[in-house]
């Protein structure tokens, strides 16, 4: 037998937590004792004396969730216990009662999976630079050394509190809906978190709802609770022209994202979307600022701009639109995954509301939404294409020098490369997490559209 000998391997958890939050299989990448000690940290960090907890349907989250508040409590903080709830429920928590949270989802990943995303109080997002690299570290070092330090003198309390209600009225709030016309909408929940709110921040409205997959169980047991593939949506679709219905709504796992598809069982793209309540917000809030990332429709900033307000381009990803929201005060900011940020909402994402300002837009006028939403569709979008490849920063470079220097063309590096004409831009970016290049593409029409996506795929894949 052999012997190992030097230092033992320490423990490394950079392959469960991610940029912005923590994630992986229950239980192979962690399980209630990571859990546990996930929560002590979370208190030793942010030197917090109080923190709420949610968690969606997944057959782990229960377990988890409690397993988070005993080490919460282990280190003195008392513990307000949310129990089911989407993701912007619980940023409404940390919102309205003014402490830190952590919710525990993984959104739209499959079962197997499971996570944590944590925010300060007011639901302002903990990330890589705003301490979750000091939180795994902390965790890191106490499981090499067998478990968290001895618990504090004073244990904390672990009480249960309901929000769903508050959370509907708060949304309810901050949309006028008082000259809703009556509306059938269709509603995939995708046997996520949708399933919990959507009753309750619809119940009253002149709405026929008809429920879709609105049972909680956290193994999909239809379709992948991910509305932004397309194989995801075509019940939906199917469902909303058979019914008749004026419009459908699908949510993901954690129900903070929301995708929209006519009453012709049409997608309506989330750019679209994002310029719709842009215009309506920036009625209420004539001038303001509002945020859009760099893959969203040209047709964005255009009409924010005509609607009054000052656009402003951020790279992918929530914790560069909450920054940029933060710093410039904006009014609302989308993205093309169907993330919608309100600065009325502690600047947090929420599909919910979104949902409500196009049931809003909908019913105040007799219009189909097709035609409501025809003007904010100016562009034809590839939608996002990932590529394969062996040395991304090679490929990266290749599409650089071949569109460098071209009559009429910019180029900028805020996120990968970005190269734009008068009608028509791409976007390619690395991912993170993958040896992929993804490209984003939009031009005036469909045959312009293609063969710039052909033209950019062709250097890329040779």
């Amino acid at each position: 037998m052999t012997v190992p000998t030097g230092p033992s391997p320490r423990t490394d958890l950079s392959g469960l937590v991610k940029a912005y939050d923590i994630r992986g299989v229950v239980p192979d990448a962690w399980d209630v004792s990571t859990a546990e000690l996930f929560g002590a940290a979370f208190v030793e960090v942010l030197r917090a004396d109080a923190v709420v907890t949610g968690h969606d349907m997944r057959p782990s989250s229960p377990g988890l969730a409690r397993a988070f508040a005993r080490g919460a409590a282990s280190r003195g903080a008392d513990v307000t216990e949310t129990g089911l709830c989407s993701t912007d429920q619980l940023y409404y928590a940390s919102g309205s009662l003014g402490l830190p949270g952590a919710m525990f989802t993984a959104s739209h990943n499959p079962a197997r999976y499971n996570g944590i995303k944590l925010c300060r109080a007011g639901a302002s997002p903990v990330g890589q630079d705003t301490g979750l690299t000091e939180i795994r570290a902390l965790v890191e070092r106490w499981t090499d050394a067998g478990g968290a330090p001895a618990p504090a003198v004073r244990t904390g309390t672990v009480t249960a509190r309901d929000t769903l209600a508050g959370y509907a009225d708060c949304l309810r709030g901050l949309v006028d809906l008082s000259g809703l016309r009556p509306l059938k909408a269709v509603v995939d929940a995708g046997n996520g978190m949708g399933g919990h709110t959507v009753p309750t921040v619809l119940a009253g409205l002149p709405v026929d709802l008809v429920p879709m997959y609105f049972e909680l169980d956290g193994t999909f047991p239809n379709h992948e609770a991910n509305p932004l593939d397309p194989a995801n949506i075509v019940d939906l679709r199917a469902r909303v022209v058979a019914e008749g219905a004026d419009l459908g709504l699908a949510f993901d796992g954690d129900a903070d994202r929301c995708f929209v598809v006519d009453e012709r069982g049409e997608p309506v793209s989330p750019s679209a979307i994002t310029a719709l309540v842009a215009a309506r917000e920036l009625v209420r809030h004539p001038g303001a600022a509002v945020i859009h990332n760099l893959i969203t429709s040209r047709g964005v900033p255009e009409i924010i701009r005509e609607a009054g307000g000052v656009p402003v381009r951020t790279r992918v990803g929530h914790s560069f639109i909450k920054a940029e929201m933060a710093r410039t005060g904006a009014v609302f900011g989308g993205e093309h995954s169907a993330h919608y940020y309100f600065r009325d909402f502690w600047n947090a994402d929420t599909g919910m509301l979104a949902a409500l300002h196009v049931l809003a837009a909908l019913g105040s006028q007799e219009r189909p939404l097709s035609e409501l939403t025809g003007g904010y569709e100016r562009y034809t979008a590839s939608g996002e294409i990932n590529s394969a490849v062996d040395d991304r920063a090679a490929g990266l470079a290749a599409v650089r020098e071949a569109w460098s220097g071209r009559p009429g063309v910019r180029l900028d590096e805020l996120d990968g490369l970005t190269v734009s004409g008068a009608d028509w831009w791409f976007n390619l970016r690395p991912s993170n997490t993958e040896p992929l290049l993804r490209l984003n593409a939009e031009a005036r029409d469909e045959p312009a559209m293609r063969a710039l996506r052909d033209e950019v795929l062709a250097l890329v894949r040779s």
